[in-house]
């Protein structure tokens, strides 16, 4: 009984000392095992035609996929249903509320002058960044701005609220001024606020100088940026409540002179289901307009640029009917996201397991026409090094209508993988030490 004691525990120093000196041999093999497998699970794929975990994908027809290029082609034929020479505008575009998606452009990237539409901006960034019991003092210099004007004298104070009704619903130049020196401190500064916002939200081709919109030099944006900017705001509930509010009354705080405000926009009363936003015009800029529109789940947002001068006031809301009309009847909401998709696991480096499973769980929606098509493009890593944690994000699966993309999923890891150490090795070769014995 001794010596088999003696036996047992020799047989268990000489195990620890082979597991010392094999440890990287073991390891290695190991990983050239799951790397090996893994090359036959993909030669397998390839010969079956199947994807590749990395590589282009397009939804199934029952869910309206198809590939880029028969994307284009269908695309270039239904917006020909729009005449460009149609609309009087030099710029316009039609956009879905709910991401930004370019569906209908004219001239939608050139840099054009945009009047009052300019308030857009100049009322989310002082609904972000002040609050709407605020009394904001009236200066010397915007008491000085031209019409339309609230005619405010410098010195009186009013609520920050009463402001806002005054310049969205009656464009008033003189309240856009006494908004941007109380919430940036100067009409420079918070052209520097308008601005940083802009570029927050992708424009790239927009520059503010003025809160009012009056012509200045360097002071334009794109049909196209400025309906993305108006999708932005009309997100935000107060702005909501702002451009829908038919009639506004208040005072002013210390000498209590009163104002009435009515909402100046004839869109909401000429289209059914529209929402706002925003007129505009200045001799450089002519006739502006942004427009929304909330019907049946689905939310457009327009704009036309430079859409005639006087005495053609009305070629603006001609311009506007004509983009929502194409956007109601040729759109519905659909939900695009393809929950069949199995990806191949994949192989993972000195871990305890051969390998990571993936998954992805997503919701896009969107507006889409008869006729186009969705394909996804996944991007994911051929190789894993341990430890993988569960739920990490390792691949990306991005949603394309033509060449704009229009979503994104993270992929994530089904199951958590411990790295291999020393004790698990010492493991392994023990139960082959077992087996042998």
């Amino acid at each position: 009984m001794k010596n088999r004691l003696i036996s047992i525990i020799l047989s268990l120093i000489v195990l620890a000392v082979f597991s010392t000196v094999q440890y990287d041999a073991v390891l290695k093999r190991l990983t050239n095992d799951r790397l090996v497998t893994k090359e036959l699970l993909m030669e397998k794929s390839t010969d079956g035609k199947d994807k590749t975990p990395q590589g282009d994908e397009q939804v199934p027809d029952q869910q309206d996929g198809s590939e880029t290029k028969e994307t284009k082609t269908k695309t270039e034929v239904s917006t020909e249903e729009i005449k460009k020479s149609s609309l009087s505008a030099k710029a316009a575009a039609l956009v879905d509320a709910s991401n930004g998606r370019v569906l209908y452009e004219k001239n939608g990237n050139e840099e054009l002058p945009m009047a009052s539409t300019t308030k857009i901006m100049t009322c989310i960034v002082a609904l972000e960044n002040a609050n709407l019991d605020d009394v904001v003092t009236v200066s010397k210099y915007a008491s000085s701005m031209p019409d339309v004007q609230l005619n405010m004298v410098a010195g009186e104070k009013f609520y920050l609220k009463d402001l806002l009704h005054s310049l969205m619903l009656e464009s008033h130049n003189d309240t856009a001024v006494a908004i941007a020196e109380h919430v940036g401190g100067s009409v420079e500064c918070f052209a520097m606020m308008m601005n940083a916002k802009a570029k927050e939200l992708g424009c790239e081709h927009t520059n503010f100088v003025t809160p009012n919109g009056l012509d200045a030099d360097g002071h334009y944006t794109t049909a196209v940026e400025l309906s993305r900017i108006a999708c932005y705001a009309i997100k935000n509930k107060e702005f909501l409540k702002l451009i829908s509010t038919p009639s506004w009354q208040f005072t002013e705080i210390t000498k209590g002179r009163s104002f009435t405000v009515n909402n100046k926009d004839r869109f909401l009363s000429l289209y059914d289901g529209a929402i706002g936003i925003k007129t505009g015009f200045t001799g450089k800029a002519g006739y502006c307009f942004v427009g929304a529109v909330q019907k049946d789940e689905k939310t457009f947002v327009s704009t036309v640029l430079g859409s005639g001068w006087p005495p053609h006031k009305t070629y603006k809301w001609a311009d506007t009917k004509s983009l929502m009309d194409y956007g109601t009847k040729n759109y519905e909401m659909r939900q695009v996201f393809y929950s069949g998709k199995k990806f191949d696991p994949v192989a993972i480096i000195k871990g305890k397991e051969k390998y990571a499973y993936l998954y992805y769980e997503g919701d896009i929606s969107l507006l889409m026409r008869e006729g186009e098509k969705v394909h996804i493009e996944y991007t994911m890593p051929s190789l894993l090094k341990a430890p993988v944690m569960c739920d990490t994000e390792v691949g990306t699966a991005k949603y394309y209508i033509g060449d704009a993309l229009i979503g994104k999923v993270p992929i994530l890891t089904k199951n958590s993988v411990e790295k291999i150490d020393f004790t698990y090795c010492f493991q392994k070769i023990y139960e082959i030490w077992r087996h042998m014995n």
